[in-house]
């Protein structure tokens, strides 16, 4: 009886350790499998941006989608973005679904300075790498949680100073005018309100009134209408991008002050280099939305490549756009 339980157990272990060593060659296998798979792969980079219904932003699509068709070999892309500048809970939930797809690193125009760094903290602790372009993160709140990551985009309230200079020579000193901004928690539409008003100054320029349109051309043309006609006697608006530019061109017309009251922006989208050439529009700012995205990507590639290397922020260029620029 004792030797008939000895030769059961016997029997017993040695099937299990058979099935231990049959389950850890596949597994070894498929580890192995993974190992190769990841090597082969290429990097996959999100790009997520603000409303594509902004001609800036779709410019910056198709100038990402240009170089990853010239560079093919090197990386994947997958272009996002949100229907209205102001969706913020759908630009944090692309980010999230953009981590959850597996992307190797997300580069973002955030639509808010604030808001979007705890959900880019998440994608970073899930080893995504992380560039910010276009509109720079709020250094304060990256600190609080954190983390460093790295900013690819122009000086814009230098900027905007191009532009509110250029504007002042066309003026006098004493002439009132009004500036349309953008979303006041965005940086760069802080950057942008602060390069006209230190152009403004400069000129003994009045700022009869400043108010928030939020990038967009409909309440900018409702806006400037109302401001135009709660102060008639100002000589130029200041538009923070070319979209709310648009919107105040059409309530100059609308107002019956087309050729009297000048209007900058800044962006320098198809439409309003035909504005400035027909001399509706007198000056905006190029930053290069083709390139933009494309700058931030090819950090991202780098650091994909080194991920021990200094994140360090990389100021692009901008550029002011007049008619003389144009012909």
């Amino acid at each position: 009886m004792n030797q008939f339980r000895k030769g059961t157990r016997l029997a017993l272990a040695m099937t299990i350790c058979g099935l231990l060593l049959s389950c850890a060659e596949p597994a070894d296998n498929a580890a192995k499998s993974s190992e190769e798979k990841s090597e082969n792969q290429k990097p996959k980079i999100a790009l997520i941006m603000k409303s594509l219904a902004n001609d800036f932003f779709s410019t910056m699509a198709k100038g990402a989608e240009s170089h990853q068709q010239e560079h093919g070999d090197e990386y994947e892309l997958v272009v996002n973005g949100i229907k209205d500048e102001r969706d913020l809970s759908r630009q944090v939930a692309l980010v999230e679904e953009m981590v959850a797809s597996g992307v190797d690193a997300i580069v973002i125009a955030p639509a808010d300075s604030k808001a979007l760094v705890p959900a880019l903290r998440r994608a970073r602790e899930a080893g995504v790498v992380v560039i910010n372009i276009d509109n720079k993160l709020d250094q304060e709140i990256l600190e609080a949680e954190k983390i460093e990551i790295p900013f690819v985009g122009p000086d814009n309230k230098l900027g905007a100073k191009k532009v509110g200079d250029y504007l002042a020579k066309k003026l006098k000193a004493g002439d009132e005018v009004i500036v349309l901004e953008g979303i006041r928690t965005s940086f760069n539409g802080t950057q942008r309100r602060l390069g006209f008003e230190e152009a403004m100054k400069a000129a003994d320029i009045k700022i009869a009134d400043s108010q928030s349109a939020q990038w967009e051309m409909s309440m900018a043309n409702t806006l400037a209408l109302s401001m135009l006609s709660e102060h008639p006697k100002v000589k130029a608006i200041l538009a923070a991008n070319d979209s709310m530019a648009l919107g105040a061109l059409a309530a100059v017309k609308n107002n019956g002050k087309a050729g009297d009251v000048l209007i900058v922006g800044f962006d320098n989208i198809a439409a309003v280099q035909q504005a400035i050439k027909d001399g509706q529009i007198l000056a905006t700012a190029d930053q290069h939305g083709d390139q933009l995205a494309v700058y931030g990507i090819e950090y991202a590639l780098n650091l994909l490549k080194d991920p021990h290397a200094k994140l360090e922020d990389r100021e692009t260029p901008v550029d002011l756009v007049t008619a003389e620029v144009l012909k």
